[in-house]
């Protein structure tokens, strides 16, 4: 489950995001950010919202692209171990230069220790990277970020996002294959039976073109980089 701190501010959370269209992910697993960018243009694509995700490597850049960009950024994904910093020090380092910043801690660590201090020095919630994305759609369904999976509109037939023509489920395995979870794995986690997420998978590599799961990833890292082009122009 994610700890999250839920308060007054939820409106003032899905108000900005309104006005701003963009959301960081600072983490230097190039997987972790693929499945958290794939996951959130795939729950943004039906509303036909415009989203723009910035990603970083370290805390350094973090801090300089979220300083150029804040007035678009409305949430930030910190992960707490970084090149150029290690733990709760990193975070609070931000939340210095930044504390008016919406910021959701992302880390393999879940002891409530950690989640506490976390959550004092500023951290609008505190995700644990071992769960399934799940924990991530309701963070973000609960601060207002996106509407509940009932109220979105089905995408039309034609929508262009790599995402179209997947359920919600095969979204849900997707991004578990890309953070480097087994069969096995994601069946735990999902509550699936193995040929259940066996035939997930072969849907998924079938609709992206992909023979393996490697060729998943740079399938997704093509087609990111033409609609970041496209989106460009």
């Amino acid at each position: 489950m994610a700890s999250t701190q839920i308060d007054a501010d939820t409106y003032l959370l899905a108000q900005s995001l309104r006005r701003k269209s963009g959301v960081l992910i600072v983490d230097d697993h190039e997987l972790v950010r693929l499945g958290l960018r794939a996951l959130l243009h795939a729950r943004f694509a039906p509303t036909h919202t415009q989203l723009h995700v910035f990603e970083v490597r370290s805390l350094t850049s973090a801090m300089e692209v979220y300083g150029l960009n804040r007035d678009s950024i409305a949430l930030v994904f910190l992960d707490l171990n970084l090149p150029d910093s290690d733990g709760l020090p990193g975070l609070a380092q931000f939340m210095r230069k930044f504390p008016k910043a919406r910021v959701a801690v992302l880390s393999g660590m879940s002891d409530p220790a950690t989640v506490d201090q976390a959550i004092s020095l500023g951290a609008d919630a505190f995700l644990r990277k071992s769960a399934d994305l799940d924990d991530v759609i309701a963070y973000l369904e609960s601060r207002g970020v996106f509407p509940t999976q009932a109220a979105v509109p089905a995408a039309p037939r034609n929508e262009a996002t790599p995402m179209a023509g997947l359920t919600q489920r095969q979204v849900q395995v997707l991004g578990l294959v890309l953070q480097g979870k087994s069969n096995r794995e994601i069946a735990d986690a999902s509550e699936l039976t193995e040929g259940t997420v066996k035939n997930h998978v072969s849907t998924i590599l079938l609709h992206f073109g992909a023979k393996s799961r490697s060729q998943l990833i740079s399938a997704l890292r093509q087609q990111e980089a033409a609609a970041a082009g496209a989106r460009a122009q």
